[in-house]
This record gives structure tokens, C-alpha cells and sequence, in this order.
């Protein structure tokens, strides 16, 4: 173990004038993981654990960011609130980037699978953005402590946008994933998403081998269009020795095909001593690196081999051959066919001899260049920092002063960074002691005389000003001459220097002081002035301190950008410029002799007159109107300058100026236009006009205008000059008539028919031409249909006119007799008629007599008919009175979200509730459970893997046995499983739906999209609308749903129900309707519930009730305020009848249950005659035993009852003498039986109108995009709005259907179908049966295609005729409100799916439903594997070993491992 040594190195600008050397430091409570620093404000962030700091360039803090610890296991996948086990965790900072683009600071830490966030750069107290629920592809880091991870800030371009991105290079985890190198993007874009892993290639993502090389990365950067890391890893997976390797990738390569690494070498005499890299700085990337060029060129070029011998290697790969023949270049950046990634074999490593050693490990390393010295910083385990300097051929110079060993000293290793200056050049008060140091940051400063940097020095270039010596040399006065000098008088003096051997004579002027003291440090020495001493003429200031810089002199040309006397005039006033006429130049003022420019004062001097060099355009029209452009000198600065501008007298509107230096001036003149050719041309245009003239260039394009007769404005198509030819092709409306007029004969076309013909002679009104020797057709469709086919038109046509001047009419020869063919046409035509004729009237006379049968069989029945229907609904009416005022007094029993998705996803499987997903008990050995436990959550994160879940689904629909049921089951099994990351499971469902679109826009009809559930991903639809919308159900449609099942109900329990064929006399189903007239009258019971007190409960019943039907009854008015689970099963209850003394226990059949032939008939309360008011005992049963020893005897006579299936409750079926009677009957008597039978269908009616409120009431709540429409709907719509567009064949009936199927016919169907899905009721065949007709009344108002209704239309559909088209309309309006509504965003989708994550996951069953799901892996287990040892990606994320480890685990199944 080492600890890493932390320290910022910066130049100290302003040191004090005092020679102390400030120190600056910041402690930190935790470890310190990582340093920043941002270029651009000098900001400092410290990366440590539990925490991020902002610091000031000073250290001063500035605020600071809690990152840990954190509540985390390290099998948890985020978000924590799905994971079990979980405790408090430090969270160690993995990578600290400064992204500038955005102003933000990337963060990665080892918490929650290495997730990052963004924080503000000016104030890392604010989060700029975080999510733990986008699952595998956005885990960044490592929660390894020992595994490094770095990274590199890049740009990445798809369709013409360019995103900022960085590189990560991380090292193997237990728990990571196997991407070495990966692209990370920083915004959300289509399906990609802030933090993603945006680059899925098999080069550098691959394989299994990926943990047996033991990457370490150190350091990453980027140059010139390439990004290079740093790393060391083992040479095969075979060897647990470390190697050094630096690796490079093309910036703008999306495939990582360019990945090369290069083997380096570090040790004494050659022996590769330090061979793992600890820490590097990158200064400026040497040549040596073109090694990696070579690399690439030898595998594709030259067979693997450099100057004959092998140098390549395929690491991470089976493959070795290195065959492919290809010139490369220095930027080239590989292919997808050529081989990937490569290295270089030990002998082509780049070799260095080790420099320096010390005894302990070094661990950090900083590089700085001072006077074209090398110096490195380098610190090791002790915190020590030891600056060395790289001299000629390697030799070393270690500074290490001699009070203080090192720079820094830590006691305490990695809590706190110190900032100090990188040299102690002011300490040194001789020159003597300065040049001892040997340091390149000191010198000694001539003319200063102190010991300072190079930069610190004024004159210090030069030659001698600054003096730094290897060799330890100052400067030292020889002698001087004269060697006595009065103190007031100035003379030269010969003054020898003595530097290095070499002597210098330099010629000086000496001041001495009163004091007899030498002031040297005040003057310049020069070489090159000869016999005269140099001086400062007029220097400012006068007086120059020592050892304080100053700016002494600007230096500015008054000339310059300043041409002419209005932009000198126009300078800064500090410039003090003023013209010099006599130069005529912009001069500075004291260089302007007065004598010079005469007795004006060059600050009064008038400019000169303005200077006009060009006119643009040179030629223009007298009359004006065109834009001209001025160019000169002295023609002022703004436009406001200019007083007037005249030409001819006339004034000018001021628009520009602008300066050239090509005067050519031309007179005014006007465009003479003298010829016109052609001078006549067809009023239909298109003739090319030619006008000759003079003078017609005058203006430009823009300022002609052209007019011919009275007409005053022309179109111009085109339009050029040459010289005086203007040249126009114009569109002319002319009016007239007379082809001589227009056109010649050579000019002219004309046609008879389709055929033209030679114009021989053309005159006004004449035309003479060759007719065609065969009779052409006619030109146009109107003609070849008319009825005179001889008759063909004679067009005229030039130019792009065309007349049609006459007629032209060719004998026929040969023509048909007409007495040949009107008997041919006539004679047959009159044949069919009069059969026609005979057809018709014999069907007449048939329809007529079947008319007058219906009507006489239908005037027998009217009667009985209207009689029975006034009766039905007066009594229908007036049992529904108090209905609505019921329901609203009793509370809605919705199932909690457990409750209702088990139902919805399970509760339809072949085992009910038997489900072990709704048990949720697993079969697994207490010795085993855990073990099983550990390896199912390896398999929820082997789920979380995109490319491994799309494999498995894939694979299990490409399996024949792979049914429908097991595609619904798997998929809701599915659900529950990654319910903890609803997000990421609508990012499968989407991919899975685009794929599934493709197929059905291509290959298939798209209107059967979604129809059925015939693949997974339709059912995972399903399954997430059912959890979107749940809510939606509590607050909103759940109520009207509530109310219109127990209208239903209500109302079918007013009449009979045969217990025994599940009809009923009030119904919405005909095949469900009771057609018998059954007598019956309605009771009420006084129940009196055995144990619960003396009160008793009335109930109504029916006379005609069997004795469970009483039950039900009687439990539900009892228990009406406990939902269905929680009240007494009707098999768990007895019923007692005490109309005297002794009590009786009724049951359904008993021994006194009467008997017709050989069918029973069931017990009802009439068949016990019990009256109205009649008190009856509800008893519980608490236990099997006990209700048998009660009542042995009569459930002994029961069960012997019921092994004859020969019962009835209301009505008997036919027994076989019944069926041989109708045999025999006439078929006047099986019409009539039926007629009778279809009179009950009233009774549908009549239901439909009692219950229509209802249901309008539900299809509103429903189909109204007025309130509040959840937002899941809008999402998924415009998302199929949104694919619809990118195919042409999605019409927008398309798009309702697609609608349609994914929304009403897949979740409110099934809700409205299944009312004990969304309530805790219990719902029965009869009720079942009316909900049918409503759904399929739903179903109906969902589609666009009309319903064609006929007297043989099933009367389920009859029924509501009149509404559908209600319907209709409203589900268009809703479809049409959807798309008009505010669309949800990906964000704001995705935070309602997060919450409804973390509100119910973890209620579900996941783990069995992991189990479950694992039974599918487990079954197409060798498919598996094939697919995913077949996908690239799949192989770069290892999913096959974690696969085959999981097998392991859960079933000791045998694996390659």
C-alpha cells in the first residue's frame, strides 16, 4: 500500500519584497482523491472522500459538495431504495473533470455502481444533474477502491451536432463492468441519455480476458486529433506481471478501430527494472510516439513486421494474423475488417534508461520548462517533493537545500494540499550564492543586483544581464581607468569585466556621488555603440527604483491606419497626432516642425479638399434614379461628415464612403436603343428580343426597365449585355390574330391529328400544306373517344402557341351494311331484356307471398308482445329508482397496487391464483436460500444490461415452443423484475416497438400492429399502461367503472338467474338471456347472524332463488362494508330457517329436492315455502370437521346427490324424448318456437335504457381529453405520431388503429372486462356476460371502419346502433385533444416513472419473479449463449461469463469457467 502525495505547483507572482516564502495550505477531514484545476478562473477542486471542495488559486475554501457516506451494498443496483443489506458507505471521488463548455464540473464516485453528477463550477454547493435510475449504461466509475479510473474531455459528432463528451479509462471490478475504455456523453439526445456509454465496440469492450489482465490506468490526454491513456496491464492473462503501455485512439474514431498500444520500457541497461507506471505529466508528446503509426502500418502493410522482424500483437483477441495490405497514414483510424486493437511485442517496446532512483516509491510527477531547462517535480510515499533537473545526456541535478531536505513535508499523507513557490531565488543576497543553487528558475541580475528568475530581470536579454552559471561564475571588476575621477566631473572611463574567462570591454558614462560610491545599476550596458556611450533620451520616469518594474515606454506610429488628414484628426487625443501638411503624413506632434508647415499650427491645420478617386456605376441616366457609390481620400469619418454631394446641381442621398486608389471618371449619358429584333412575336411569348444601341450599359441590371406596345411592365427571365446589345427573353401578352403577322412557313408546325405535315404556303388567313397519306389518330383522349372518329383536328403550332385552325374528315373505305349490323345488336339485346323481364317478376311474386307469411306470424304475436314489454319496464322502472342514491352511500373497495398488478399480470396464467408470483412462495432449501439470493440479484443486474435483455428476448420469441401464453407470462414476469427501474424498462419496451414497427411497415400489413399479443413486447405494452394508469384508476375512472359493475349487477339480481346455465331475465347478452317466463315473487328475509347480536338485517330475495344464491345475498347486504376477500364464503356458511320450534337447515339439494324423470331440480326458498318476512340463521362454519360432524348426514345425501349431473335450477334442458318429439315436429312448429323465443330480446332494451346512464358515464370518464389525461397516454401517442412520419405508408387511419390497440382494446377492455382486477368484488358469469356487450361496444366506438347493420346483425351489436356513432366521435376527439396537448418530455416522463418505482417496488415479489424468469434462461440456456457469444457487444460487457456464472450458482449447472 502507498499513499499518493497531492500538491499544486504554480508560479508565485506576487512574492513579498521581505525574503519569506509563504506557504499555503488546506486541510481536509477525509482523504484526498483527486485535483482539478479549471484554466480559465484558476479555481482549485479537491476531489476527496465523502466530499468535493471549491478553492480559490490562494487555497482559501469556497464551498464545497457532500458526497457520501451513503446508503449502498456492493451488489446494489440504484436506485439503493430497490436494495437490500444496504448500510452507510464512504464515497471515494473516482474522477474529477472541468467540462468549460458548460460550466460544470463532472464528479464520479465509487457509490451506487460508480454513478456521476454535475456540478456548477462557480459554486459546487449546486448540483446541476444526477439520476440513479437509468441503470448499467450510465455507470461510469468503480466501487473498487483499488481501481483507478481516468478521463479526457472530447467532442463527438453525429448528423452535423457536435456533443461534448469524455473518455473514461478504468480498470477491472468485481463488480464493473468490462469496458475499458468508453464515450460518455453529457446532454440527452434520442434514446441516449446524460452519462451513457455512447460507443458499443468489440475492439477495447471485449471478452472475457478483460479481468485477467489487470489493467491499471494512470493518466489520460488528448493532442492533436488523438486520445492517448497511460496504463499497465499483464502481456497475455497469463503472467501477474505488470507491463507499462500508452495507448492511442483517433478523437473522431466511433468504433475505437484506431486503438493501439505501445509497450514501455524503464530500468538499467535495458533490463525493464520499473516496469509499472505510477504517476505521468504530460509536457509536449515527443516524436518517439510516432512508434504507434509504425504499429498500425506494419499490420496492415507489412504482415505484423518492422525492418524484417515480428512487432505486432492482437491483444484481447483470438486472432494473430496481421494480413490485410493497405496504405496508412499518420491520421489513418482503422476499419471494421481489419484487425483490432493492436500492441507492440516486447522487442519493439520504446526503451528509456531509468534517470534518477530513490529508495522509496515515487508516486507523483509535474514537468515544467524555465529557460529551456527541463525541471520535474517529483513526490513519494514520505511526502516528500525532490525538483530535479534533466541535463545533457541524462545527467541529473537534485536541488535539495541544506536546511530543508524537501519542499514538503506531510505528517499526515493525503489530507491536505500546500501550495509554495518552486524556487527561493530572493533568499540569495550575492551573486556568488544565487549561481551556487544551480537552480534555472535563479539568476543573478546585473543591473539589479539580486538574485531573481529570468522573467523578474529587466534587460535580462541582454547578453550578460541575467547571469546563470553551471559552472558557478559571476561578474567581477578587473580594473578602471582613469583609476581617480573628480566627483564632479563626468569623463569616460575604460571599465574590464571579467566573466568566464572571456574579457569584455565596455565604454560607460560614470556619475560617482559625493560619497565616492559607484551608482552602476542605473545605466545600459551595450557592446555595439562604439566610441559613443549610450543614454535614455527623455526617459519617463526619471527616476527607475531598483528592484521595481515599471513600464517606461509605449512605442505607436501615428501613420499607421492613418492615410489621409480626416482619419489622423479622428485619432486619440493621447496619441497627440497632428497632419503634417508639409509631409502629408499623420505624424506625432513634436515631429511636425512649425518652420516646416509654415505659420499655421499643425493642430489648426485645415484638411485638404475631399479627393473623389471613383464613381460607381461609371455611367448613369440624366434623369437620375439609380444608386451610386463614391470613393476617395479626406471624404470624412461619419455620414454626418458630409454636408451635401451634388452631381449636375442636384443633391445625393448619403448612403457609404469608401476609399480607393483608381480615379476614372465618365460623363453622364442616357441608353439609346436603336434596333429591335425580331420585331413581331406571338403573343403567347417565349421569343428571345435583341435590342441594339447605344449607351445601354448605362445603370445597372436593377435601373432598366424595358416596355414594349403598351405594355409597361416585363418579366425578365434572363437578361445580358454585350456591348451595345441588350439581349432579353421576355414574356408578351400580345392580342391580335393572323399567322402571316407572327411567322413564316419554315416557322410554322402543323398537325393533323398525331401526324405533322410540310406547311407549303402560309398567308393571313390561308394555310397550304401536305396532308398525311394515311388517316392519323387523334391527339387527345376526348377525341379518340368521340363519336365521329373521321373528324380530326388541324393544329397550328409556333413558339409555345397552339391553334386549332379546323377540321380535316378521311373517307372510310369498306364500311359495314347497315342491315348487317342492326340484327347483330339488336335482336340479342331485345333476348335478355325479356328474360329480364320473366326473372323479375316470378322473384316478386316469391318475395310477396314470404312477405304475407312473416306479416300474418308477426300480427298473431303483437299482442302478447306489446303486453309483456309495457310490463317489463313499468316494473324495471320502478325497482331502479333509489339505485344511484345505493351505490353513493357505500365506499369504493380499490385493490392496493400489489393486489391489482398480480392480478392483471398473473391472474389470467393456467394456475390463477395459484400463481406462485401471487403466493410468492419459492420451494428453495433454508441451506441454499442464500446462496440463491446473491445469485438473483447478479441476475437483476444481468437484466439491467440492454444488450444482454435484447439477446435473451430475441431468443426465447425465435423458439418454436416459445408460445403466446409463455410470451404473456415471461413479459409480466419481466415487469415485476425491473419495476424498480421503470425507466429503463420503457427504454427496452421502446426499442422492442421500433423493431416491431419495422417489421410491420415492411413485411407486413401495419394496421395488425398491436393487435394481438403475439410477441413480448405487446404484453410489456400492456403491463405499463396497466402501471401508468393506475392512479389514473383511483381518481378518476375507477369510480364510474365501480358504479356501472354494481349497476349491473343490481340490476340482473332484480330478476331470476338459473344457478345451473348461468341465464339471466335481465341481461345485456342475448345468449345469456333466460327465455323462459318464470314465476316468482320477491321476499323479505329477517337474518339474524349467529354471534354478531340480536339485530337482524332485512334482504330481499326472489321465491325462485336457490338457497346459495340466498347466501350470497344475504352476505353481501350483511357485510356490505367489508370488501369481497375479507367477507364469509358462501361453502363456509349455513343457513337456518325457524318457522316454529325446530329450526331447518337449508341447502341446495338434500333428500327432498324434487325430482322430473330423471333430472333434480334445485332446493329453492319456494320448494321450503318460505314466506315473506321469514327469520332466518347465518352461522359460520369454523372448521371442516366440525360442519361434518353437524351435519354428516346431510352432507352425505348431498354429495351422493351430486354425482348425478342431472340437475336444473328454472329452466330443464330438453332430455332425449324432448329432443326425438322436435324431431318429429312440423317445421311450421320450429318457427313458431323461435319467433316466441326472440319476443325476451325486449328485455335487452329495456336493460340497456335502465343502465345507459351508466355507461356513458364511464366511456366520458374514460374518452374525455377535457381532464385530466395521464401522462403516459400523451407519451406513448406522440411517440406513435412521432414513428408514424417516418414512414410513408402510416396513413393517419393507421395511426388510430395503432392507438386504438395499444390503449383501449389493450388495458380498458381488460379493466372493463375484469372489474375484479381494479375492486375487491367478486364477479359472476352472468354479470361477466353483460360487461361483454359493453366492451364490445367500446371495442366498436374505437375503430374507423362503419358498421353495416342489417336484420341479420348479431343483437348484441342491434342493441347499441343508435349510440356508436356517439361513441365514434368522441374517441376522435379524444385522439384529436392528445395530440393538441403540451407534450411530455423524456424528463418529466421519466420522473413519474422513478416515483412510481419508488413508491411500490418494493411490495412486489421481484425475487421470485427473478427466480421465475431464470427458469426461461435456464430453458433456452445453449440459445442464449450462442447469441450472446455472436454480439459484439455482448462479448465486450462479458454477459456470457456472467451468464454461466449465475448458471453456476442457482443450479450447479457445468460451465466453461
Amino acid at each position: 500500500n502507498y499513499s499518493e502525495l497531492w500538491a499544486v505547483f504554480m508560479e508565485n507572482d506576487l512574492l513579498p519584497n521581505k525574503y519569506t516564502i509563504p506557504i499555503l495550505e488546506f486541510n481536509s477531514k477525509t482523504a484526498i482523491d483527486n485535483v482539478v484545476q479549471d484554466p480559465q478562473t484558476g479555481l482549485i477542486y479537491l476531489g476527496a472522500v465523502n466530499a468535493i471542495y471549491q478553492l480559490g488559486p490562494s487555497l482559501q475554501w469556497q464551498s464545497q459538495y457532500e458526497t457520501g457516506p451513503k446508503e449502498d451494498a456492493r451488489t446494489c443496483t440504484p436506485p439503493s431504495s430497490t436494495c437490500q443489506d444496504t448500510k452507510p458507505m464512504p464515497s471515494l471521488n473516482k474522477l474529477l473533470l472541468v467540462n468549460p463548455s458548460n460550466g460544470s464540473l463532472i464528479v464520479c464516485g465509487s457509490r451506487y455502481r460508480g454513478i456521476c453528477s454535475l456540478l456548477n463550477l462557480t459554486n459546487v454547493a449546486e448540483q446541476l444533474y444526477y439520476s440513479d435510475n437509468k441503470g448499467e449504461r450510465t455507470y461510469v466509475a468503480s466501487i473498487e477502491d483499488n481501481v483507478n479510473v481516468v478521463g479526457v474531455m472530447s467532442t463527438y459528432l453525429r448528423e452535423n451536432q457536435t456533443f461534448s463528451v469524455f473518455l473514461v479509462g478504468k480498470g477491472y471490478g468485481s463488480q464493473d463492468s468490462t469496458k475499458l475504455i468508453s464515450t460518455r456523453i453529457l446532454q440527452d439526445f434520442r434514446d441516449w441519455v446524460v452519462f451513457e456509454s455512447i460507443i458499443e465496440a468489440s475492439t477495447v469492450q471485449t471478452t472475457p480476458f478483460v479481468p485477467k489482465y489487470l489493467h491499471d490506468f494512470r493518466h489520460a490526454f488528448k493532442e492533436d486529433g488523438f486520445v492517448y491513456f497511460l496504463f499497465s496491464r499483464t502481456l497475455d492473462g497469463t503472467d501477474n506481471k505488470n507491463l507499462t503501455f500508452v495507448s492511442r485512439l483517433c478523437e473522431n474514431d466511433h468504433h475505437y478501430y484506431s486503438h493501439t498500444e505501445l509497450q514501455l520500457n524503464c530500468g538499467q541497461n535495458q533490463n525493464n527494472k520499473y516496469n509499472k507506471v505510477q504517476a505521468a505529466y504530460v509536457a509536449s508528446p515527443g516524436k518517439e510516439l510516432v512508434r504507434l503509426v509504425d504499429l498500425i502500418s506494419a499490420c496492415y502493410s507489412d504482415s505484423g513486421k518492422i525492418s524484417g522482424l515480428p512487432a505486432v500483437d492482437i491483444p484481447y483477441s483470438s486472432k494473430t494474423d496481421c494480413t490485410s495490405t493497405i496504405p496508412v497514414s499518420s491520421s489513418f483510424c482503422g476499419a471494421d475488417f481489419l484487425p483490432s486493437p493492436l500492441a507492440s511485442i516486447p522487442r519493439f517496446a520504446l526503451k528509456a534508461e531509468a534517470v534518477w532512483t530513490h529508495m522509496d516509491l515515487l508516486t507523483a510527477v509535474a514537468v515544467a520548462v524555465e529557460n529551456d531547462h527541463t525541471i520535474a517535480f517529483l513526490g513519494n510515499t514520505q511526502g516528500e517533493v525532490f525538483k530535479v533537473e534533466l541535463m545533457f545526456f541524462f545527467l541529473l541535478n537534485i536541488y535539495v537545500s541544506p536546511k530543508v531536505h524537501c519542499l514538503i513535508m506531510f505528517h499526515v499523507a493525503m489530507l491536505q494540499i500546500t501550495k509554495v513557490p518552486v524556487q527561493t531565488c530572493l533568499q540569495k543576497k550575492d551573486c556568488q550564492s544565487c549561481v551556487e543553487l544551480r537552480d534555472p528558475y535563479c539568476g543573478w541580475c546585473v543591473l539589479e543586483g539580486r538574485c531573481t528568475r529570468r522573467s523578474e530581470c529587466r534587460r535580462a536579454e541582454e547578453k550578460n544581464g541575467w547571469l546563470w552559471s553551471p559552472r558557478q561564475q559571476c561578474v567581477r571588476i578587473v580594473s578602471f581607468y582613469p583609476p581617480n575621477l573628480s566627483c564632479k566631473k563626468t569623463q569616460k572611463v575604460l571599465r574590464r569585466f571579467s566573466i568566464s574567462r572571456s574579457l569584455f570591454v565596455l565604454c560607460c558614462s560614470l556619475r560617482l556621488s559625493r560619497s565616492a560610491e559607484l551608482e552602476y545599476l542605473i545605466f545600459v550596458l551595450m557592446l555595439s555603440q562604439g566610441a559613443r556611450c549610450p543614454q535614455f533620451e527623455n526617459p519617463d520616469p526619471v527616476l527607475i527604483p531598483v528592484g521595481y518594474k515599471t513600464r517606461i515606454i509605449t512605442l505607436y506610429n501615428c501613420s499607421m491606419g492613418r492615410e489621409d488628414c480626416s482619419l489622423c484628426k479622428n485619432a486619440d487625443p493621447k496619441y497627440r497626432c497632428v497632419w503634417c501638411a508639409k509631409q502629408r503624413a499623420c505624424v506625432y506632434e513634436k515631429l511636425c516642425n512649425p518652420a516646416q508647415q509654415g505659420a499655421d499650427d499643425p493642430h489648426n491645420t485645415e484638411c485638404p479638399d475631399p479627393q473623389i478617386t471613383d464613381i460607381i456605376p461609371r455611367f448613369g441616366p440624366l434623369r437620375g434614379g439609380i444608386s451610386i457609390t463614391i470613393r476617395g481620400s479626406n471624404l470624412g469619418i461619419h455620414k454626418e461628415d458630409i454636408k451635401s454631394i451634388t452631381v449636375v446641381g442636384e443633391p445625393l442621398c448619403i448612403h457609404a464612403v469608401s476609399c480607393d486608389l483608381a480615379p476614372r471618371l465618365h460623363p453622364h449619358q442616357d441608353p439609346i436603343p436603336e434596333v429591335v429584333k425580331p420585331s413581331k412575336g406571338p403573343k403567347d411569348g417565349g421569343t428571345l428580343i435583341t435590342i441594339s444601341g447605344r449607351f445601354l450599359d448605362t445603370g445597372s441590371k436593377d435601373d432598366v426597365q424595358v416596355t414594349v406596345g403598351e405594355v409597361d411592365l416585363i418579366n425578365f427571365s434572363s437578361m445580358r449585355f454585350c456591348q451595345d446589345t441588350l439581349s432579353i427573353t421576355v414574356d408578351l401578352p400580345l392580342q391580335g390574330r393572323g399567322f402571316s403577322k407572327a411567322m413564316t412557313a419554315k416557322e410554322a408546325q402543323a398537325f393533323v391529328g398525331d401526324v405533322p405535315c410540310l406547311v407549303n404556303t402560309l398567308q393571313d388567313e390561308k394555310l397550304f400544306l401536305d396532308p398525311p397519306s394515311t388517316t392519323p389518330s387523334a391527339r387527345s383522349r376526348r377525341h379518340r373517344r368521340d363519336t365521329r372518329p373521321e373528324l380530326l383536328d388541324l393544329t397550328i403550332k409556333f413558339g409555345k402557341g397552339e391553334w386549332v385552325v379546323g377540321s380535316v374528315q378521311y373517307e372510310k373505305k369498306n364500311d359495314l351494311s347497315l342491315y348487317i349490323i342492326i340484327p347483330a345488336v339488336i335482336v340479342p339485346m331485345l333476348l335478355i331484356i325479356a328474360i329480364s323481364v320473366y326473372c323479375y317478376r316470378r322473384k316478386s311474386q316469391q318475395a310477396e307471398r314470404e312477405y304475407e307469411k312473416v306479416k300474418h306470424q308477426l300480427e298473431n304475436l303483437e299482442e302478447s308482445v306489446r303486453d309483456r314489454c309495457k310490463k317489463e319496464f313499468t316494473d324495471l322502472m320502478i325497482e331502479m329508482e333509489d339505485h344511484t342514491n345505493e351505490l353513493s352511500e357505500g365506499r369504493i373497495p380499490f385493490l392496493d397496487y400489489k393486489t391489482y398488478t398480480e392480478r392483471v399480470f398473473f391472474l389470467p396464467s393456467k394456475d390463477g391464483a395459484n400463481d406462485v408470483m401471487i403466493t410468492g412462495k419459492l420451494d428453495i432449501p433454508e441451506a441454499r436460500r442464500a446462496i440463491v439470493a446473491q445469485a438473483l440479484n447478479q441476475f437483476s443486474n444481468l437484466l439491467n444490461s440492454k444488450t444482454f435483455l435484447i439477446n435473451f428476448i430475441r431468443t426465447l420469441e425465435r423458439s418454436h415452443d416459445f408460445n403466446a401464453r409463455s410470451k404473456v407470462y415471461f413479459a409480466s414476469l419481466l415487469t415485476v423484475a425491473l419495476h424498480g427501474k421503470l425507466e429503463y424498462y420503457t427504454d427496452i419496451m421502446r426499442t422492442l416497438l421500433l423493431e416491431l414497427m419495422e417489421e410491420y411497415v415492411h413485411s407486413k400489413n401495419p394496421k395488425l400492429m398491436l393487435r394481438r399479443s403475439e410477441t413480448v413486447v405487446e404484453r410489456m405494452l400492456c403491463n405499463w399502461m396497466s402501471i401508468c394508469l393506475y392512479q389514473f384508476l383511483k381518481d378518476s375512472a375507477g369510480e364510474p367503472l365501480y358504479k356501472l359493475f354494481r349497476a349491473i349487477k343490481h340490476q340482473i339480481e332484480k330478476g331470476p338467474v338459473d344457478a345451473r346455465v348461468k341465464k339471466a331475465k335481465y341481461t345485456l347478452n342475448d345468449t345469456g338471456l333466460l327465455g323462459d317466463d318464470v314465476e316468482y315473487s320477491v321476499l323479505t328475509l329477517q337474518v339474524l347472524v349467529q354471534g354478531e347480536g340480536p339485530d337482524v338485517t332485512p334482504v330481499k330475495v326472489l321465491s325462485c332463488d336457490t338457497i346459495s344464491q340466498v347466501k350470497e345475498k344475504i352476505i353481501e347486504q350483511v357485510y356490505r362494508n367489508l370488501p369481497y376477500s375479507q367477507r364469509p364464503k358462501v361453502d363456509n356458511v349455513t343457513l337456518e330457517w325457524r318457522p316454529g320450534s325446530t329450526g331447518q337447515i337449508l341447502s341446495d339439494l338434500d333428500l327432498t329436492s324434487q325430482k322430473e324423470g330423471r333430472w333434480k331440480r334445485f332446493n329453492t326458498l319456494a320448494h321450503y315455502n318460505v314466506r315473506d318476512n321469514a327469520t332466518l340463521v347465518l352461522s359460520k362454519v369454523f372448521s371442516i370437521q366440525q360442519n361434518y360432524d353437524q351435519n354428516q348426514e346431510n352432507h352425505g345425501e348431498r354429495n351422493a346427490l351430486l354425482e348425478d349431473d342431472k340437475v336444473f335450477h328454472l329452466v330443464r334442458p330438453a332430455d332425449e324424448l324432448d329432443e326425438i318429439k322436435s324431431k318429429r315436429g312440423s317445421i311450421k312448429d320450429k318457427s313458431m318456437t323461435k319467433a316466441i323465443t326472440e319476443i325476451y330480446l325486449t328485455r335487452l332494451l329495456s336493460v340497456k335504457g335502465t343502465l345507459q346512464q351508466f355507461v356513458d358515464d364511464f366511456f366520458r370518464s374514460v374518452l374525455c381529453s377535457g381532464t385530466v389525461v395521464p401522462p403516459a397516454i400523451k407519451y406513448f401517442f406522440d411517440f406513435l405520431d412521432e414513428q408514424a412520419l417516418k414512414h410513408n405508408n402510416v396513413d393517419e387511419e393507421t395511426i388510430h388503429i395503432w392507438k386504438t390497440n395499444s390503449l383501449p382494446l389493450r388495458f380498458w377492455v381488460n379493466i372493463l372486462k375484469n372489474p375484479h382486477f381494479t375492486f375487491d368484488v367478486h364477479v359472476s358469469e352472468v354479470v361477466d356476460a353483460s360487461l361483454s356487450v359493453i366492451a364490445q361496444t367500446f371495442m366498436d366506438a374505437c375503430t374507423k371502419s362503419e358498421h353495416k347493420l342489417s336484420r341479420d346483425s348479431p343483437s348484441n351489436k342491434l342493441l347499441y346502433a343508435k349510440e356508436i356513432s356517439t361513441y365514434k366521435k368522441m374517441v376522435d376527439d379524444y385522439y384529436k385533444g392528445i395530440r393538441q396537448m403540451v407534450p411530455v418530455s423524456d424528463q418529466d416522463m421519466n420522473t413519474h416513472l422513478a416515483e412510481v418505482s419508488r413508491s411500490h417496488t418494493d411490495k412486489l415479489n421481484t425475487q421470485v419473479a427473478l427466480h421465475q424468469l431464470y427458469q426461461y434462461a435456464s430453458k433456452y440456456y445453449d440459445g442464449i449463449i450462442a447469441s450472446l457469444e455472436e454480439d459484439p457487444a455482448a462479448q465486450s460487457k462479458q454477459l456470457t461469463l456472467r451468464l454461466q456464472q449465475i448458471a453456476a450458482a442457482l443450479e450447479n449447472k457445468v460451465t466453461d469457467l
